[in-house]
This record gives C-alpha cells, structure tokens and sequence, in this order.
C-alpha cells in the first residue's frame, strides 16, 4: 500500500494505493498517524487506486475515525471501488465512515 499525505493546516488530503492488508497494516498504522494529530482535522481519503482491505484495515480506518470525532474533525473516504465499497457496506462500516 502507498500512502500520500498532502497537509495543509488541518486538512489532509490522503491517497491510498494498493492493497491494505495484514502484510502492510503496521506500515500504514505510521503512515496515518500524522492524521491522529490537531484539533479539528479535515481528512479526505481518496481511494480510487486502492484495491483491497482486509479486517485489518477496516480496523485502522475505524481507529482513525474515531480520532476524528473526539478531535471534532470530519473524515470522508472518497473514489472507493464497488468490490472495496462492498466490503464496508457487508462489515456495517459505511454507517459509521462517511463515503462518497
């Protein structure tokens, strides 16, 4: 998984590309942790290049959504492919992460 991170203040625009999996999970745990920093953050995931998320990283997505809230932020995940879209919609995530 390729992780770029564009910070302008407290807005972060992030690409993700690739496959995020148990193989990679500890590598974008660091790669986010910028993103768990500030008061009141505005993320946008752009994931129109990633391919695959494993429980793995439904569980960081989660991890760094609830940062967002208790910090007043806002996070969207955008561009999301339907096989990756499925898979939040299946595990319930889509009611919790706002996807567009």
């Amino acid at each position: 998984m390729n992780v770029t991170i564009n910070r302008e203040e407290n807005r972060f625009n992030v690409v993700l590309q690739g496959r995020l999996d148990t193989t990679n999970a500890d590598q974008f745990q660091k790669d986010i942790q910028p993103l768990m920093e500030g008061d009141q953050p505005e993320i946008t995931l752009d994931c129109t290049d990633m391919e695959y998320t494993s429980s793995q990283g439904l569980r960081m997505f989660l991890m760094l959504q609830k940062s967002v809230n208790a910090r007043g932020g806002r996070m969207t995940m955008t561009g999301m492919k339907p096989q990756v879209k499925e898979v939040f919609d299946i595990t319930g995530f889509s009611n919790i992460i706002r996807i567009i």
